[in-house]
């Protein structure tokens, strides 16, 4: 019984360590030509979309994103897209058969998707203006950007 209890114990403590952090903070090298830094956008609403060139719903959901960024882009709101390939130019290659304008940024060690607890491509991350990870969202089907949509304007209004 008390093995049993131990087990349930650091399951427990193992899922809250996987968890997001609550201000999580990271500095990756962009498609902009720049490195951007999370906690340089306080102030601002950021959803954080993990994708990969391998991934169909990525690819699906890219234009997406790209249409979420310019509507709310002027209520403080951005998208970056957090490219996990090893080999940036899968990315790259990608990008140029369905371009965005948003930012990505290229995560070839995974060490930031790790450090959000990412395991499904995609996974979306809203962060409030405050630097606080407010929702975590796995996968994308046809019809998630109804609920990224009451994301978006639900973090923008506060």
């Amino acid at each position: 019984m008390i093995r049993y209890f131990l087990s349930a114990v650091l399951l427990a403590a193992s899922t809250v360590a996987m968890a997001a952090p609550d201000k999580p903070d990271f500095t990756l090298a962009s498609n902009q030509g720049e490195n951007l830094r999370l906690s340089e956008q306080r102030g601002e609403v950021i959803m954080i979309n993990f994708w990969a060139s391998w991934c169909g719903p990525c690819r699906k959901e890219m234009p997406l994103l790209n249409e979420l960024d310019k509507r709310y882009k002027p209520a403080g709101f951005k998208v970056w897209g957090v490219n996990v390939d090893a080999n940036r130019a899968d990315a790259e290659a990608m990008l140029e058969k369905i371009p965005v304008d948003f930012a990505v940024l290229f995560d070839s060690d995974s060490s930031v998707s790790q450090q959000f607890g990412i395991d499904a491509m995609p996974s979306t991350v809203f962060i409030d203006r405050d630097g606080k990870v407010r929702h975590i969202h796995r996968g994308y089907r046809d019809g998630d950007d109804a609920s990224y949509k009451k994301w978006i304007k639900t973090l923008i209004r506060e």
